[in-house]
């Protein structure tokens, strides 16, 4: 079911704005140590304290503005929540770090799964964004699958053997950056399995 249409830049600013929110504090509080409850903390647990509410908000608004959250922004946020709250509980950033990585391994393994039963996951989750037919969304689903489980690779090398810094930006710039990239690549599928405008009138 599709949501509400909300102003472009709105969604955007609600989508996006915890990530940069995050970054921005990183990148001021990286090198302090701040000791809160009798606790000494590193930057980065303490940005990462603050990210976890916005993220909660932000899901909030979108659903009350549209009426509607993918099930793949709910499992996004769950798993945020879980493993930046594991990083708070523990003060240790590795939990955090390896949020991606969970992320695009359960979401390449449910799309894995589907494809074993000969059905797309993908459509069930994004089908209102992007109207193909069927083949177009086994291919688009194939790709995604095998794209999912590259990130979630490229995730654990970054974070186990660069910095931190290398790490936030890589979290911050490249995941989103390659998504974009990605998708874009796929314009030839979105043209030849796009579903003609009469039959996509018949289903909405």
């Amino acid at each position: 079911m599709a949501g509400k249409p909300i102003n472009p830049t709105l969604k955007m600013v609600l989508e996006f704005g915890p990530l940069v929110l995050f970054f921005v504090g990183y990148l001021r509080l990286r090198d302090e140590l701040l000791m809160i409850g009798g606790q000494e903390y590193k930057g980065f647990i303490v940005v990462t304290a603050a990210f976890i509410p916005l993220m909660v908000l932000s899901s909030l608004a979108l659903w009350r503005l549209t009426g509607h959250i993918s099930k793949m922004q709910i499992g996004t946020l769950i798993i945020v929540v879980l493993f930046g709250g594991l990083s708070v509980w523990f003060n240790d950033e590795r939990f955090f770090k390896m949020k991606p990585t969970i992320l695009y391994v359960a979401l390449g393994g449910a799309l894995g799964v589907g494809l074993l039963k000969g059905q797309s996951y993908l459509k069930l989750m994004i089908e209102e964004l992007m109207p193909l037919q069927d083949a177009g969304w086994m291919i688009l689903t194939r790709r995604l699958c095998v794209f999912f489980f590259a990130l979630a690779l490229a995730n654990e090398l970054i974070w186990r053997t660069q910095s931190t810094d290398t790490w936030v930006y890589f979290k911050t710039f490249g995941l989103s950056l390659a998504m974009f990239a990605f998708f874009m690549t796929q314009a030839r599928v979105f043209q030849a399995y796009a579903l003609p405008d009469a039959e996509v009138d018949e289903t909405e």
